[in-house]
């Protein structure tokens, strides 16, 4: 009795979150998202409602990072010719891509974000990858992990952003980094990034995929 009056509390919080989250009239914002809108960031898009760039609530593994740009460096090692190191200025004065693409979370709920970042297969080419490099790892400031194929993100042109909805990117959305992983569910979603591994293990599971969750993470239509 006790475990399932667990369960339908914790149903009830997570629906609740969703709830909050998503607009009902997909014409016009709930009055929980106006809320959550920050100065500057912009409400629409070509005549698209957009989400606001945090959500609903915390689910990261050890609470929302603060990085000290001024320290700050990603690296792009592993299964490559010529490993990189690169601050944040540097990586901002590459080419700049926008896009809009929404954002599932695993718990229900999704976001959709004007993006605008760069190129991750301009930045890991950079690194000149190995012949055997099929994975990508990302690393993030609080330790958590996650990967995708080498070869979906050279087809779907993947982008790594620091900004959403024509703001920086907010802390609780992975500031300075978060990859944008298009329809992929939100654990691929690395926020904080620090460093980007190139491997040859295709089996690669990182922290929720080590834990049960899919590692394919497709998002289910």
């Amino acid at each position: 009795m006790r475990k399932f009056i667990l369960i339908a509390i914790l149903s009830a919080f997570v629906l609740s979150a969703c709830s909050s989250f998503n607009d009902k009239d997909p014409d016009s914002h709930s009055s929980a998202s106006l809320a959550r809108f920050r100065a500057g960031e912009i409400q629409e898009y070509q005549g698209k409602l957009l989400s606001p760039a945090v959500g609903p609530r915390d689910n990261s593994i050890k609470g929302i990072q603060q990085v000290d740009i001024n320290t700050y460096n990603l690296r792009v090692t592993g299964l490559v010719n010529n490993e990189i190191t690169m601050n944040y200025s540097q990586i901002l004065e590459m080419t700049t891509f926008k896009r809009l693409i929404t954002l599932h979370c695993v718990e229900g709920w999704d976001a959709t974000i004007l993006w605008e970042g760069v190129s991750l297969v301009e930045l890991i080419e950079k690194s000149i990858p190995k012949s055997n490099a099929v994975t990508v790892i990302f690393h993030a400031a609080d330790g958590y992990t996650t990967s995708l194929p080498w070869a979906l993100i050279k087809e779907r042109q993947l982008i790594l952003a620091y900004r959403a909805n024509e703001i920086v990117l907010p802390p609780e959305m992975g500031y300075p980094f978060i990859v944008v992983a298009e329809d992929k569910l939100g654990y691929k979603w690395a926020r904080w990034v620090t460093k980007i591994e190139l491997s040859d293990n295709k089996d690669y599971k990182g922290y929720w995929e080590s834990r049960g969750y899919s590692n394919e993470a497709d998002i289910r239509k």
